[in-house]
């Protein structure tokens, strides 16, 4: 692992997150780039969160907009029956949502510490999603949160993204913007007067040069506005993956140096592009079968939706947990997606998860904060996770089981000899090998009286 230590200025971006240590601080951008993905690494656990004018309506955000995505307006969604499954009026109506939306209870700090108590470490939120609308105070389009056509323009916490970026950052989160390279709104994107069919430009963009050049322009301009007016940006997520050349060029290469001239050490996730600015990979609503090479990150909401949805059904307590533990064992980072209540409140059912896992995490949470994934990965209902010389085995708890059983039985890890094996959250745990493997012996206080719910870690000491 890379550590950084007494970092010159122009790495103080992240030189708060750095550990201290006695190595030189990287110097080339290869290196710098490889210090901040094991930073990144070392967080495993982060808070997504998408908000904006969408979440009045509880639908799916932006996708309703597109002709060609049925799938984003079912029969079941009441902003679309109240409108007579008319597109062009249901289009009309979505847009004119900025002119209602005033979250007057938004609280950054509420939501600063739910997520810190759930042993989050880094915080990504929605800027700008693809209908346009955003979430800061732009000056490039009056379609923002701040500009006096929306009610929440006249309170102090308009400038959403900055309140709740201070928030975070105050709390020690590393901070991710994400920005939605399309724009739905912009009339460089979907030119207006002409039907838009899918989520492409509804023009030829190599021949209408000059209105992509616009566009284009646009989108620098926002991005530079995140990277230069919000504080330390530790992750640029990029959403928006057809947004890509030959007929979508947005000059990645001048994008990601103005970023990184404001942003020294800045992580660019140019989602699903791949090449050179897709520092990171992020498998969406799902966790590879394997370990994936390279670095890489499991996005997944906690409900079924992105964005809010009144009586959305959130996974339980024990499924985000064993979530958790999968995604980390495998080597990537889980970032757990909430959709606040338009009143700018967390979900009720949401918090009850967050304060449930963080309970489970302040027993746990060394086998999960600053681990790296150890063969065989997993052995039967034992993932494993390893940091320094000690691997964690967790075991996953079966169905009905609310304790860990008297005896677990590892083939695969040799503890060192003489060493302790403890139960976190309990102490001490005799051990012998059989031959086979090792048998760990669960005493009978920790059977009656579990450290914790949903999983048990057990430390080995290997090396």
């Amino acid at each position: 692992m890379i550590r950084l230590c007494a970092a010159p200025l122009a790495l103080a971006v992240f030189a708060a997150h750095a550990p201290a240590c006695s190595a030189a601080p990287p110097t080339t951008p290869e290196e710098r780039l490889a210090a901040r993905l094991e930073w990144f690494q070392d967080l495993r656990f982060g808070f997504f969160v998408h908000f904006g004018i969408y979440s009045q309506w509880g639908c799916i955000e932006s996708w309703p907009l597109v002709a060609a995505d049925t799938w984003a307006r079912p029969d079941d969604l009441p902003a679309w029956v109240e409108r007579g499954k008319d597109l062009e009026r249901f289009q009309r109506d979505y847009r004119a949502l900025n002119t209602t939306f005033n979250p007057m209870r938004l609280d950054p700090k509420a939501w600063a510490a739910a997520a810190k108590d759930a042993g989050m470490k880094y915080f990504v939120f929605t800027t700008k999603h693809h209908d346009g609308f955003s979430m800061f105070d732009t000056r490039q389009t009056d379609y923002r949160i701040t500009h006096p056509d929306c009610p929440f323009s006249r309170d102090p916490r308009a400038n959403v993204t900055k309140v709740l970026f201070d928030a975070f950052r105050a709390e020690g989160f590393g901070i991710g913007a994400y920005f939605s390279k399309s724009d739905w709104h912009h009339p460089g994107y979907w030119s207006p007067g002409t039907p838009a069919k899918d989520r492409n430009p509804n023009y030829d963009t190599l021949k209408e040069t000059e209105r992509w050049a616009g566009f284009v322009k646009f989108v620098h301009g926002q991005v530079e506005e995140l990277m230069t007016g919000y504080g330390p940006i530790d992750i640029l997520w990029l959403d928006g993956g057809q947004v890509r050349p030959p007929r979508q060029d947005i000059r990645m290469d001048d994008l990601a140096a103005m970023a990184r001239r404001h942003q020294p050490g800045l992580i660019i996730v140019d989602r699903t592009v791949g090449g050179k600015y897709e520092d990171y990979r992020t498998p969406e609503q799902e966790v590879p079968d394997k370990p994936l090479d390279g670095v890489w990150e499991s996005c997944i909401t906690m409900g079924k939706q992105w964005s809010y949805k009144p009586d959305d059904r959130y996974k339980s307590v024990r499924e985000l947990v064993h979530l958790l533990v999968d995604v980390v064992a495998k080597g990537g980072n889980l970032l757990l997606n909430v959709g606040p209540q338009p009143d700018g409140q967390l979900p009720p059912p949401a918090l009850e998860r967050m304060r449930a896992i963080g309970a489970w995490m302040r027993v746990n949470g060394e086998a999960i904060h600053g681990t790296r994934p150890v063969a065989p990965y997993k052995e039967g209902r034992v993932c494993l996770t390893k940091k320094g010389g000690a691997v964690y085995a967790i075991l996953l708890a079966g169905e009905g089981e609310e304790a860990p059983p008297a005896r677990v039985a590892l083939k695969s890890l040799r503890p060192k000899p003489g060493s302790t094996v403890r139960l976190l959250g309990f102490g001490p745990v005799p051990w012998k090998e059989d031959g086979t493997g090792v048998v760990l012996e669960v005493p009978e206080a920790a059977e009656k009286s579990p450290p914790c719910r949903d999983a048990f870690v057990f430390r080995l000491d290997v090396e």
